[in-house]
Parts: C-alpha cells; sequence; structure tokens
C-alpha cells in the first residue's frame, strides 16, 4: 500500500488462505499476496455506500478459511473412473471435495457470492489432469460414447460461467500437467504450446528464447489480459480474448496462426499459412466455440521481437468526454500507426483512478485544479507505444500533437506507469471488498465511433439505477472503426441472486443499446441467452450446424454455452428484427 491508514483500519484480511480452504478457490490469485483499499479509497467507499467505520469491524459473512467438505459425492459409476485411470493414470484422475469444487466456478461475482453462500450448483463427477493431446482425444472419445459430459478448466479466471459443469461429468482440469511448448521456430516467429500454458509461463519462455532455444533475440506474445497472471493460451483462444496491448498487437484472434481440437467427430488441425483463399477461414471457425465443439489441445501462436526499450509513456488529461472521445479517434484514424496500450476513462473512472494510482497524493492534483481540469468533468488519456524505435517515436509524437490539438494536458509518463504497475493486481481487490459486503464486477462491448457516446448514456444509465453505484468506464481496444466500452460497477449487495438480477439488467441494456454484448470475455452459460437475439436467428444457426457436426449427442460443455442448449423460453430476443 502507499501509505499506512492514520485513522480506522478495517480488518482486511491479510494473510494466506489456507491451502485447503473455500477462500483458497475463490479468492483471486497468488495466495501469497493480498491487496485492499487505501484510506483514501476506503474513504470513498464510506461515503458513498453510507457505511461508517462499524460497518468493517465484522465481516458481512462467510469468509471461507474453513476447509472445503461436500455433502455431495461423485455420481460417477466406477467403470468409468476406472477407464480415466488407465488413460491418464490414477495420480491423475480425482473425485476429491476440493478438487471438484476449484474447478466448479470461475471469478464472476455471482460464482464468488455462491462459494461464499456453501450454494454448489455445479460440480463436476470427476476431474482429469491430462498431460497429452492424445490422452485427450481419448477422453473425448470415451465421453462421447458413453454420453459423458466434458467440461475443461483452464486458468479459472472466466467470468461467464464459461468453465462451469452444470451437468456434472468429467472436468480436465489443463494447470498441473497440459502447459508445455510443443515448437518454437525462430524463422516463422511463431511457438506451438499445449493450451493449458499461463500467460506468465508463456512469456518468461519467449522473453527468454535465447536461453531456452538458442534464439537470436527475446520475444513477446503481445497478449496481456488483465486476468494474464491467472489465465491459459486455451482460454484466451476459445473465448476470442483481448489483451490490454491489442490495440499494436492485436486480440487473439489476430494472434493465433493454427490449432488443434479433439473433437467427438475426431481430430481438427486448421492451417498454419499467415493467410489462405480456400473457403471460409477454420481458425476463426473454431475460434469463440468455448468448448462447445470439442477441446482445444495445441496452439501456434505468433510472436514479436520484445523491445521494451523503445517504449514511450504517455498520459494526458482532457476536459471532458466529448473532446476525449473526438481526440481517440483522430489518434486511431491518423494512419501513423497505434499505441500499445491504449485506455481512455471516462469522468467517473477518472475520479477514481487518480485516487487508485496515487496521483491525488502528488503535485499534479492541485496543478488540475489550477489549469481548470475539473474533477468529474476531466477524462484520462493513458498508454504507451511498442515496437521499432522510429516507430515508437512516431507513434508517440502523433499521440502528442492530437492531444495537444484537443486541449489534452500532459501528465507525464508517470500515471501510465503507475497504472501498468498495478494493472494486474487489481483484481485482488475484490476480495477484500467482497468481505464486508462490497461487490465490483465488470462488463463490456462492442461499439462504433457513431453510437460510442449513445451506448455509454445508455448502460451507464441502468448501471446507476441502482442507488449508491459506482460505475466506471474506459476503452481499452481500440480501431480506426470503434473500441470497445467496458463498464465497472462496484456496490453494496447482498447475496447471489441480487447480483444476478442487476447484472441482468445491464446485459438488457448493453443489447437494447446496439452494442456487441462482448468484445473480449466471451459468452460462456451467463450471456448465452443474449446470443441469438444479437447476432439474428439466420446467423446464428450457423453455429447451431457446426454443434450438429461436431458434436451432435451435446456431450462438450454443455448447459448451454453460447446459448446452444437452450430452450427457447430460456433467451432473451430484444431486437425488433428477429421473428
Amino acid at each position: 500500500m502507499s501509505k499506512p491508514y492514520k485513522e480506522f483500519e478495517p480488518a482486511w484480511i491479510k494473510e494466506a488462505a489456507p491451502a485447503d480452504s473455500y477462500r483458497s478457490i475463490f479468492r483471486w490469485g497468488d495466495p501469497e499476496f493480498v491487496k485492499y483499499p487505501k484510506e483514501a479509497l476506503y474513504k470513498l467507499m464510506k461515503t458513498t455506500f453510507k457505511m461508517t467505520d462499524d460497518d468493517f469491524r465484522q465481516y458481512a459473512g462467510d469468509v471461507g478459511l474453513d476447509k472445503v467438505v461436500l455433502d455431495a459425492p461423485s455420481k460417477m459409476a466406477q467403470e468409468h473412473i476406472d477407464a480415466f485411470k488407465k488413460i491418464s493414470g490414477d495420480e491423475n484422475v480425482s473425485t476429491a471435495d476440493y478438487d471438484r469444487l476449484s474447478v466448479a466456478y470461475g471469478k464472476t461475482a455471482y460464482d464468488l457470492f455462491r462459494i461464499r453462500e456453501r450454494r454448489f450448483d455445479s460440480l463436476p463427477d470427476v476431474v482429469i489432469y491430462p498431460s497429452t493431446s492424445e490422452e485427450i482425444e481419448k477422453i473425448v472419445a470415451y465421453c462421447t460414447q458413453h454420453s459423458i459430459p466434458l467440461y475443461v478448466y483452464g486458468g479459472g479466471s472466466s467470468v461467464t460461467m464459461g468453465v462451469e459443469p452444470v451437468k456434472g461429468g468429467v472436468s480436465l482440469d489443463m494447470r498441473r500437467n497440459f502447459n508445455k511448448v510443443i515448437n518454437f521456430n525462430e524463422i516463422d516467429q511463431t511457438i506451438t504450446v499445449q493450451a493449458g500454458m499461463s500467460g506468465p509461463c508463456l512469456e518468461e519462455t519467449l522473453q527468454n528464447a535465447q536461453k531456452n532455444f538458442g534464439a537470436k533475440r527475446a520475444y513477446t506474445c503481445g497478449h496481456f489480459p488483465q486476468s494474464f497472471e491467472f489465465s491459459s493460451v486455451g482460454g484466451w483462444v476459445v473465448t476470442r480474448g483481448a489483451g490490454q496491448n491489442s490495440t499494436y498487437y492485436g486480440t487473439i484472434a489476430d494472434i493465433v496462426l493454427s490449432q488443434k481440437y479433439a473433437t467427438p467427430r475426431g481430430r481438427i488441425v486448421t492451417s498454419h499459412y499467415p493467410r489462405e483463399a480456400t473457403g471460409p477461414n477454420l481458425n476463426q471457425i473454431m475460434m469463440g466455440g468455448e468448448g462447445a465443439f470439442g477441446v482445444l489441445t495445441e496452439v501456434t501462436l505468433k510472436v514479436f521481437r520484445w523491445m521494451p526499450e523503445n517504449r514511450h509513456y504517455f498520459s494526458y488529461m482532457f476536459r471532458d468526454w466529448q473532446t476525449a472521445m473526438n481526440a481517440g479517434r483522430e489518434m486511431m484514424q491518423r494512419e501513423c500507426g497505434y499505441s500499445s496500450v491504449f485506455r481512455l476513462s471516462d469522468p467517473e473512472e477518472t475520479s477514481l483512478m487518480l485516487k487508485l494510482y496515487n496521483v491525488d497524493e502528488t503535485p499534479l492534483e492541485p496543478l488540475l485544479k489550477m489549469k481548470g481540469y475539473k474533477d468529474m468533468e476531466r477524462c484520462l488519456f493513458l498508454g504507451f507505444t511498442d515496437g521499432e524505435k522510429g516507430f515508437s517515436d512516431n507513434v508517440a509524437k502523433n499521440i502528442r500533437k492530437v492531444a495537444k490539438q484537443h486541449g489534452g494536458m500532459s501528465l507525464t509518463a508517470f500515471v501510465a506507469k503507475s497504472w501498468e504497475k498495478g494493472r494486474f493486481t487489481d483484481p485482488y481487490l475484490r476480495d477484500a471488498l467482497m468481505d464486508f459486503g462490497i461487490v465490483t464486477d465488470t462488463l463490456e462491448c462492442t461499439v462504433n465511433w457513431s453510437n460510442m457516446a449513445q451506448v455509454h448514456d445508455d448502460v451507464r444509465k441502468v448501471c446507476h439505477a441502482l442507488p449508491d453505484t459506482i460505475v466506471t468506464t474506459h476503452m481499452s481496444h481500440c480501431y480506426p472503426q470503434g473500441a470497445n466500452l467496458y463498464f465497472i460497477f462496484i456496490t453494496k449487495m447482498n447475496n447471489s441472486e441480487e447480483f444476478r438480477r442487476y447484472h441482468t439488467s445491464i446485459l438488457d441494456a448493453i443489447q437494447k443499446s446496439g452494442a456487441a454484448i462482448s468484445h473480449h470475455h466471451g459468452i460462456g452459460k451467463m450471456f448465452a441467452p443474449w446470443l441469438e437475439g444479437s447476432l439474428g436467428r439466420n446467423e446464428y444457426g450457423v453455429f447451431r450446424a457446426l454443434k450438429d457436426y461436431f458434436d451432435p449427442g451435446c456431450n462438450m460443455n454443455p448447459g448451454g454455452t453460447i446459448g446452444l442448449d437452450l430452450r427457447e423460453d430460456e433467451k432473451k430476443f430484444l431486437r425488433e428484427d428477429i421473428k
């Protein structure tokens, strides 16, 4: 933390969660790392949510420090368990309580609430830790033959109920054994890895390519989602994810070169060429399937030269949201190259970020006030460039020029560097706040520049319909034609069903606004009711045809994934042109 508390400090849980506890499952990330709000943010929470110090002297509910014990024995027949042990080994097949719960939920607040409430809607009957693609192919074939539901757990950071085993069966946990490098090709600038490889492991491998592979230089994948530390390559691919540096490197859909799947129809391997005109692109067809067509086993990714010495950090303050959007659009349409990180915050997020990243404790705060950049009107823009030195210099120069033309005040590199330092650790704040009944979660969508302001207003209005709620918004994945809008809400809430109702109202608002209902989080089972209504019935029929081809028995990630086995009355059709 930046400074010790001067006054009352809440009873934040600062010790690591016991290894066999509920808390070790629902908390974010590294069990040894703890992050809680600094004093200024704590006081803001008290004011916003009409709470007092007394509300922070005791926890709002169960904080999950006790050992996981489930009153839900596995329903899997012993003959099937024995068959799986024959494929993967006795030590890699488990029906233990902790192992089953550890792969049951993702990381949306709905999941965290349910574990805290000891509400276990979904549990796999058996967890398997595969080691090779061939093992997974055998497991898929066996599950298909015996009509056993099959799910996959990669890094566990899903916020769409994407990994939830709603029909029991088998869950493949990729973390333990399925994380190896298959091939590194410096001539083509590619790396092939097993789908369970984590972001940090991949990046460490590439940045040490000279040592690991005898390469000429260090490399990067360029894919850094906020969940980077606890997400997997496979998860990125099957959800069509995006990293915080995607404005330059591209989303995962741009980075993937080839994929291998184990499907009920057999092994599927997509082409490894950078471009082809050989009919519809199978790489793109398979990405986004979220396990509904089969299990992703191996991925070949493009890699890029790692040149952090050429990086330029920047941060600017604009006077209002409309001016900031105009500046951002000009930067993206200027045709001078794109920065790596490109993040523009609206007024409410700007107010919070200045506290979160300690700008309020620097001379920049009084200087902003003196220059007339008013709180809850001003908008923070930050980022950094990557690439070859001349390219990086030119991008930074043009960003500076456009910012100046739109009245942007430079805040130096300080704010961007502060953001970078905390960008992967901010999710840890969720656990500390949730212990006292304060919930934070996110939703995001894609817009064009022409409807950005309207979508921003429409969705925020619904978010703010819940009294005493902080709602921040930023764009962080940008294109010449538009960007994503990323909404973060922080509110006081008591239980999982209250959260689900609120979350549903926001998804309704996003769809009614005309935006795409997800830019990079994916669909899973949580967003699935809106998907057919968002795309159109005829268009969605293509997905159904793919499901019928790959998995007619509906054994792959069943229970609503991308809406493929939802009943008609479970879907939400909000567009007038859907008949």
